[in-house]
């Protein structure tokens, strides 16, 4: 059995009042890989062995996804299990509830064929993992209980 840790983020965008949209939009990314829709996420230290797991997931979604955000408040991690190459894995992933700063999704890596910015319901009906899903519904509860506005999160 072997260990593996992740970071990535759940990235929310306040609307543009140009959009006509009045809800917060979350980003959510293509893996190119299995074609699931998922959050950004990376393995902890795979570019710098000295790298928090703030760091890796501030990295890994502006890798990823195109987009720079920052940390509003870490989620609870979520843990499962899978098997590569015939070895069982028991894998953390710590997600952080980020706030965008700035970029462009159509500067995502290889590693995402797309991504966009999806209001909570259509996320929730896109994301193909359930604890995915879980994981937005804590978030959504973070940000309900913050009243997220991006003029009240500090840059």
């Amino acid at each position: 059995m072997k260990f593996e840790f992740s970071a990535g983020g759940i990235v929310v965008k306040n609307p543009s009042t140009s959009s006509g949209q009045d809800k917060p939009l979350i980003l959510v990314a293509q893996h190119s890989g299995h074609h699931g829709w998922v959050f950004p996420k990376g393995i902890i230290g795979d570019t710098d062995k000295k790298e928090t797991k703030e760091q890796t997931a501030v990295r890994e979604v502006e890798e990823e996804t195109g987009v720079k955000a920052e940390i509003i408040k870490p989620l609870t991690p979520v843990i499962y299990w899978y098997v590569r190459e015939k070895e069982k894995i028991k894998k953390t992933v710590y997600y952080f509830l980020m706030h965008y700063i700035s970029g462009d999704i159509a500067d995502h890596d290889w590693e995402m064929e797309d991504a966009g910015w999806f209001e909570v319901e259509e996320a929730m009906k896109l994301l193909s993992f359930k604890r995915d899903r879980e994981l937005l519904e804590r978030a959504v509860e973070i940000m309900n209980k913050i009243k997220y506005q991006r003029s009240n999160i500090k840059n």
